[in-house]
């Protein structure tokens, strides 16, 4: 765990409020275990690319990171900061706007040279949306994270967890009374300088992010210790419909 927190999260902020309302409840739900706590940067700006298997699992995350001593703050759509209230709680605390239609990496290079410039880290789900999986592995990956982080030369965090969907498994109902253990695990910055002489490329997006998918599927193997499956569940070709934010 860290030791000390960073200046976003010690200066008053609009995440004080919902911190002290997200955390307790959440809490509830989940003994969350943190590991790896020193692989996310205390300053500066980053993008952290979490596997996806329940609907639970943002609260999950956003806790993590706010106890490792960052603030949470994810991509978004644009169409929810129109929304009453919830508009306002996403612009006060810094959340990113996304356009539904937004694939273009001049849009990634836009937000990612937002996150640089206010130093803040933002969290992009690597799948774009729930993992179709039958097991709950990684399928294969959107390009939205690798695109911002290299669009801004920003450090590319891999992020596993495990232990949500028994909390509310996928598409499922809530379970509860239940507090189960969740093992939440953040790994080192990608090595991204081999992508970085043609970041825009398809080609190259492609690969970064397979190598990005390879590193979360060995963490969560790691946490569930088991061998994950050889190849990566593809929904397009299990005749699956697929939605996310920054697809390529």
């Amino acid at each position: 765990m860290a030791s000390s927190s960073s200046p976003e999260k010690s200066r008053p902020s609009a995440f004080w409020p919902l911190a002290a309302i997200v955390v307790p409840l959440t809490g509830l739900f989940a003994r969350i275990e943190i590991r790896g706590a020193e692989n996310l940067p205390r300053e500066g700006a980053y993008v952290l690319a979490p596997n996806h298997n329940s609907e639970f699992d943002p609260l999950v995350v956003a806790v993590a990171v706010w106890r490792v001593g960052r603030a949470p703050r994810f991509l978004a759509k644009e169409s929810l900061f129109r929304v009453p209230v919830l508009g306002a709680a996403l612009k006060a605390t810094g959340m990113v706007p996304v356009p539904r239609a937004s694939t273009s990496a001049n849009q990634s290079m836009k937000a990612a040279e937002q996150i640089a410039r206010d130093g803040r880290g933002v969290i992009v789900y690597a799948e774009g949306t729930l993992t179709r999986d039958p097991e709950l592995w990684p399928m294969r990956g959107k390009t939205g994270a690798v695109r911002l982080a290299l669009a801004g030369d920003l450090p590319l965090i891999p992020m596993a967890q495990w232990g949500v969907q028994q909390i509310l498994p996928r598409y499922g109902k809530l379970r509860f009374p239940r507090r189960s253990r969740v093992i939440v695990e953040f790994g080192p910055a990608m090595d991204m300088s081999a992508y970085a002489d043609a970041p825009t490329q398809p080609a190259t997006l492609t690969r970064a992010t397979d190598a990005l998918m390879n590193r979360i599927t060995e963490m969560l193997s790691g946490i569930r210790g088991i061998p994950a499956p050889a190849e990566r569940w593809n929904p397009s070709q299990h005749g699956q419909n697929e939605t996310g934010r920054l697809d390529a």
